[in-house]
C-alpha cells in the first residue's frame, strides 16, 4: 500500500508533463465539449461494417412525419433475405457518434515560475395497399418489368425486394403499392437499374409498430456480400430544397476508408482558439464545416475521425465494447484474451477487436455530389481527430523572470488565437477580439490591458 501511496504522485507528476507541451500540443488534455450529428437539422448516420467482400449497413431514419408516410428505397447490389435483414438497436449509432465527434479540449498553463521537471521527454505534436388477388397483381408488375423477388416482415417493417428493367415501371409499382416515392424519382433510379442493382424497400407496418412500444422508427440493418463498396445516395436528394448532411461510420478490420470518386479531405484540427469557444462550440463548428466546405468548391468527403476502437485521447465517449460493435454489425472480432496477461490484479480497460473506425462527414447536393460514393479500405491506420484547443493562461503571481516572459508573451498568443478563429470561421476579428476581453474581463493582469 506505501509503495502505491508513493507511486501515485510520481505517476501524476509525469502525466502532467506528457500532457503539457507548450510549443507543440500533443494528443491529451480535458474533454470539454463535442460536435456531434445533432448539430444538424438533416442529418443522415450509416454504419458500415466491412471486411473482404461482406457488408453490413446500418441505415438511421432521420425521418419526420406521420410513420404511415414512411418508405424506405435503398439500391442493393444483390437479392437479400429474411434472416439478412434485421432491426438494429438505436442506441448504436448514437455511441458511434459520441465516440468519433470532433472534440473540444483544454489546457492550463502551469505556473512558469515553477522548476520545470523532466523538460527532455515532453513530447511533439501527434501525427496528427389495397388488397388484390395475387394473380392480377403479378401479371401487372410483369407489364411493369418489376419482379418481386421476395417479400417478408421484420420488426415493424414490411419489406419487398424488388428488380426492375425500367425506372418508369418501378416508380409506378411503388406508387400503386402504397410507396409515397415523391416525384422525380425515375431519374434518380435509372443509374441503378442500369447496373442491374436490386432495389430493397421498407415501410411501417402501423399494427407492429403499436405493438413494439417505440415512439421512433429503428434502425435497419442488412447483410449481403459483393465487391460494391459503395453508398446510394442519390434518392436523397429527390425532395431536397437545400444541402443534405451525411455521416458514414466505416469500421474495418484493416484501417482507414477513404472515398475514390471524391476527394477525402481532413477536416482542420489541432487550433488554439480563444477560450470563450467553450460556450459557443456547437457555432463554431458548423461555421467552421460551412468555411471549409465552401473552400474546397462543396466537392469533397471531410475525414472528422479515424482510430482504433480500442482507446481514444481524449475520449468524448468510452471506446464500444464487444457487445455494442457486434450490434454495429462488426462480424470478424477475434478473442485475443487467450493472450493477455492472467494476473489478479491486471485488467484490460477495452476489448481487443481490431476494428478501425473511420468517420466521414459529406454534405452534398444534387449538382456538387452527384455521384454516390465509392468507398475503398487502406492499411492507413494512423490516428486523426478533429480536435480544437483552448489553453487557459496561468493567473497566479509572477515574481520571476520566466514569468515576466510569460508575461510578454501572452498578448501575441491571443492575438494569434483571435486571427486563428477568424481563418476558420468567416467571423469578424474585431467581434473575436472584443468577445475575448469581455471572457477575460475578470483577469487585472497587465498584459490583458495591453491586447
Amino acid at each position: 500500500m506505501k509503495r502505491f501511496q508513493l507511486f501515485m504522485p510520481l505517476l501524476v507528476v509525469v502525466i502532467s508533463v506528457l500532457c503539457f507541451a507548450p510549443a507543440a500540443w500533443a494528443f491529451c488534455g480535458f474533454y470539454v465539449a463535442k460536435a456531434d450529428a445533432k448539430l444538424y437539422n438533416k442529418a443522415s448516420q450509416v454504419i458500415i461494417a466491412r471486411n473482404s467482400d461482406r457488408t453490413i449497413l446500418t441505415t438511421a431514419n432521420d425521418f419526420q412525419g406521420e410513420v404511415k408516410d414512411f418508405a424506405m428505397v435503398v439500391p442493393v447490389p444483390t437479392i437479400l433475405q429474411k434472416e439478412q435483414v434485421r432491426v438494429a438497436q438505436p442506441k448504436i449509432i448514437e455511441r458511434l457518434d459520441a465516440f468519433s465527434a470532433p472534440r473540444l479540449v483544454e489546457y492550463f498553463d502551469a505556473d512558469p515560475c515553477a522548476p520545470a521537471v523532466y523538460e527532455s521527454i515532453m513530447p511533439q505534436a501527434a501525427p496528427s395497399p389495397t388488397a388484390r388477388s395475387a394473380g392480377s397483381r403479378r401479371d401487372s408488375d410483369a407489364n411493369l418489368g418489376v419482379t418481386v423477388e421476395a417479400r417478408f416482415n421484420v420488426g415493424e417493417y414490411d419489406i419487398v425486394i424488388l428488380s426492375a428493367k425500367e425506372s418508369g415501371g418501378l416508380e409506378t409499382w411503388l406508387n400503386r403499392n402504397g410507396y409515397k416515392i415523391p416525384r422525380g424519382a425515375k431519374q434518380l433510379l435509372k443509374p441503378y437499374i442500369r447496373s442491374s442493382m436490386k432495389f430493397f424497400v421498407a415501410k411501417v407496418n402501423l399494427d407492429k409498430f403499436e405493438q413494439s412500444g417505440y415512439q421512433f422508427l429503428r434502425p435497419l440493418q442488412i447483410s449481403y456480400q459483393s465487391p460494391k463498396f459503395m453508398l446510394p445516395i442519390r434518392l436523397g436528394m429527390i425532395n431536397a430544397t437545400s444541402e443534405q448532411d451525411l455521416i458514414v461510420y466505416i469500421l474495418s478490420p484493416k484501417g482507414q476508408a477513404e472515398i475514390t470518386n471524391y476527394r477525402t479531405v481532413k477536416i482542420p484540427t489541432n487550433a488554439n482558439i480563444p477560450i470563450f469557444i467553450k460556450d459557443e462550440f456547437s457555432n463554431f463548428y458548423k461555421s467552421m464545416f460551412q468555411t471549409s466546405y465552401t473552400k474546397e468548391d462543396k466537392k469533397v468527403a471531410f475525414l472528422e475521425y479515424a482510430w482504433d476502437m480500442g482507446n481514444c485521447d481524449p475520449c468524448s465517449a468510452d471506446p464500444l465494447n464487444r457487445e455494442e460493435m457486434q450490434q454495429a454489425g462488426v462480424f470478424w472480432l477475434d478473442d485475443n484474451s487467450a493472450s493477455m496477461p492472467n494476473s489478479p490484479g491486471f485488467r484490460r480497460p477495452f476489448p481487443t477487436s481490431n476494428v478501425f473506425i473511420t468517420r466521414l462527414h459529406i454534405r452534398y447536393t444534387r449538382d456538387k455530389f452527384p455521384e454516390d460514393p465509392i468507398f475503398q479500405e487502406t492499411s492507413n491506420r494512423q490516428s486523426f481527430q478533429g480536435r480544437y484547443i483552448l489553453q487557459h493562461p496561468f493567473t497566479g503571481d509572477l515574481n520571476c523572470q520566466s514569468g515576466r516572459e510569460y508575461q510578454r508573451s501572452l498578448p501575441k498568443r491571443f492575438e494569434q488565437e483571435a486571427q486563428t478563429l477568424a481563418k476558420l470561421t468567416n467571423w469578424k476579428i474585431q467581434d473575436i477580439r472584443q468577445k475575448m476581453k469581455l471572457n477575460m474581463g475578470n483577469l487585472t493582469n497587465s498584459w490583458w490591458q495591453n491586447f
